[in-house]
């Protein structure tokens, strides 16, 4: 029997986001134990035992693998999901992430390591392109934005959880303290296959394979809570039915698809909202945040107790995204974060190159530690640290999530979440090998370039991304095509509004409030001005 719960459903479904976060702090966590750079050595061993470990380019090597497997199954994913289903996509990436954790754990070398990351890759980037998908195509209007964001919350629980694990397995003696946390990395996946086996299919991807019963009873489990008289369900129903008449015709899409002019403008807003999520600067923060303590003077388990506290801001302030974005808006969201992230940026940048003392070699040996900080200025580096994080988790976090999969029609919407995604794992890949030589060379200026990507990325927000916030995902398709505004971008993003009151009333049946391509707010504006021309 399958659940009909959406929450559950979400809950469910979202471990997959989790896998992420495991992989994030079981690096970020370990990097810095003497038993990892002691084994993967490539420097000398210092008198007092402590060793170098990988060099600084190694090391973002070994980082960068994960993302660079994603990339690539990001891309594949969208084809998976077309031909097999959201869901059954979903349930190949576990598999995949069982065995790439089983080769991370059993890693005798740098080599099989970075093999056995790039593996875990492919099922992080499978499951971030779908899972957004099979949430969004199953979710109602003014729930979506909360239960995509799920996914980022799920991430945040399991850089969390594991950071943890991480730090207790650093007692351990030996190369256990890396193979038992890379080992436990396996249990979630294994959990989530299992689970997935009880969540019902995506009705608009059973609705696409002409499967219309089971779409009906799909929406009628979700939606109507088992009446398949329910009104929202038949206008559910009959809005898939007409958007797949339509689009018939485009049955078989290709990525070329995304590039046509009626589609390129939404294909580089979903794109550009993972790409400036990743240039945010968050990950590398997350997976180098123990070389920016060490800059600030922490040490040993003092750094990794004061890491772990930006893992904690990051799970509980992803809270009020979860339970106001809706209302929010995605537009102001994206846009306040930007503007807060810059700030902390720019204010770590001041601090570290005014008041920094340059230590050559690194602190403790770790070049990639070259400035340290000490008194006031240590602690003001260290509450930018934990502001940044502040800011960017009800914002860029969820919402670059929730965005993406919002922005497409049925026909394409597989493929298209696929490319944006993909476009996450590249700059993760890039940027995950850029921070330690970047650190390294440039100390301080690394925050500058971070800092100026967030102005860039307020720019583009403002004039570029519509609001979608409680739009029916079909009706988000009239928004961009509507011929009232500029040719191939609709109406103008600064001019869109947030719908959440109207997809209310429409959840609750009052038809006569219903928003659709007639009423929405932004609609009635656009052509109150041209009549007033």
């Amino acid at each position: 029997m399958a659940i009909g719960n959406i929450y559950l459903i979400a809950a469910i479904a979202v471990v997959g986001g989790g896998l992420f976060g495991f992989d994030i702090s079981s690096m970020s966590a370990i990097i810095s134990t003497n038993q990892y750079s002691c084994y993967f050595n490539q420097g000398s061993r210092l008198p007092d035992g402590t060793c170098e470990g990988p060099t600084s380019s190694t090391q973002g090597g070994i980082t960068a693998a994960m993302p660079g497997g994603s990339f690539i199954a990001a891309l594949i994913s969208g084809y998976l999901s077309d031909m097999f289903g959201r869901k059954r996509a979903i349930m190949i990436g576990c598999v995949i992430w069982v065995i790439g954790s089983t080769i991370c754990c059993a890693a005798q070398n740098i080599g099989m390591l970075v093999a056995g990351r790039f593996i875990n890759g492919f099922c992080v980037g499978i499951c971030s392109a779908q899972v957004p998908v099979f949430i969004s195509e199953l979710a109602p209007p003014t729930k979506r934005g909360r239960l995509v964001g799920l996914q980022q919350w799920a991430i945040t629980w399991g850089i969390m959880i594991m950071f943890y694990v991480s730090y207790g397995c650093s007692f351990l003696q030996g190369p256990k303290a890396f193979r038992v946390p890379w080992g436990l990395q396996m249990i979630p996946a294994i959990l989530l296959f299992f689970g997935m086996i009880f969540l019902p299919e995506s009705p608009r991807w059973l609705a696409r394979k002409d499967r219309w019963e089971e779409c009906h009873a799909v929406l009628t489990l979700v939606h109507g809570k088992g009446d398949p008289n329910s009104p929202f369900v038949a206008r559910e129903y009959q809005e898939i039915q007409d958007t797949w008449k339509f689009e018939r015709e485009n049955a078989d899409v290709t990525y070329l698809e995304l590039f046509k002019p009626n589609m390129i403008n939404r294909t580089h807003i979903g794109f550009f909202t993972q790409v400036w999520s990743q240039l945010t600067g968050m990950n590398v923060m997350m997976y180098y945040i123990t070389y920016v303590f060490l800059m600030a003077g922490l040490t040993s388990n003092t750094n990794l107790v004061a890491s772990s506290i930006q893992y904690v801001i990051n799970v509980v302030m992803t809270i009020p995204a979860l339970l106001f974005v809706d209302r929010w808006g995605r537009r102001p969201t994206l846009l306040v974060g930007a503007v807060l992230m810059m700030t902390w940026l720019f204010a770590n940048a001041g601090i570290l190159a005014s008041k920094g003392v340059y230590v050559p070699g690194g602190v403790q040996n770790k070049p990639e530690a070259k400035i340290q900080v000490s008194g006031s200025a240590s602690k003001a580096v260290i509450a930018c640290s934990y502001l940044f994080v502040a800011s960017y988790a009800p914002t860029w976090g969820p919402v670059s999530w929730i965005y993406p999969p919002e922005l497409y029609p049925l026909r394409v919407r597989g493929k298209a979440v696929a490319l944006a995604t993909s476009g996450n794992w590249i700059f993760n890949f890039a940027l995950g090998y850029f921070v330690p030589p970047a650190f390294e060379n440039i100390t301080w200026k690394t925050y500058i370039i971070f800092a100026v990507f967030c102005v860039g990325m307020f720019i583009h927000v403002y004039f570029m991304f519509p609001e979608t916030a409680g739009k029916p995902l079909e009706e988000v398709e009239a928004m961009f095509t509507d011929p009232t505004g500029p040719r191939y971008i609709g109406i103008p993003a600064w001019k869109t509004r947030v719908a959440f009151k109207d997809a209310v009333a429409l959840e609750h049946g009052d038809f006569e409030k219903k928003i659709s391509h007639e009423y929405s707010p932004e609609r009635h504006e656009h052509t109150t001005e041209k009549v007033d021309a």
